[in-house]
C-alpha cells in the first residue's frame, strides 16, 4: 500500500525539470529525455501504448496511475478530472524517477 509520500504532483508553472529520469512501466525502464515534451511523448517513443485524444489536458483520455515518484504540469493544472493517484501523461513531466501503471 502506498503512502502519501510515495507520489507527488506539482502544479507550479515554474517547475520544469528536464533532467533525465527513469520511468518504470510494463516491466521495463524508459529514460525520460530532455527533449521529450511530455510523459506521453516519452512513452510513445518507447512504444508503450497509451490512450490519448486531445494531447492538451482537456479530455483526460491519457490518464495513467502514478505509483511512485513526482511529476509536474509545466503549463499549469489540466482541465480534465484527475482522480487520486492519476496523472495526465499528455501534459506532465517527471520530476524524479517514477513508476506508472498504464491500462
Amino acid at each position: 500500500m502506498k503512502s502519501a509520500n510515495d507520489c507527488s504532483v506539482s502544479q507550479n508553472k515554474n517547475t520544469t525539470d528536464k533532467t533525465l529520469h527513469n520511468i518504470s512501466v510494463d516491466n521495463k525502464t524508459i529514460i525520460f529525455q530532455a527533449n521529450d515534451k511530455s510523459l506521453l511523448e516519452c512513452l510513445e517513443n518507447a512504444n508503450v501504448e497509451v490512450h490519448y485524444h486531445c494531447r492538451d489536458g482537456f479530455c483526460g483520455a491519457c490518464r495513467v496511475t502514478l505509483v511512485e515518484g513526482e511529476i509536474s504540469y509545466p503549463q499549469g493544472e489540466p482541465l480534465a478530472f484527475i482522480g487520486e493517484g492519476e496523472v495526465l501523461s499528455c501534459c506532465c513531466v517527471p520530476k524524479s524517477n517514477i513508476k506508472l501503471i498504464v491500462e
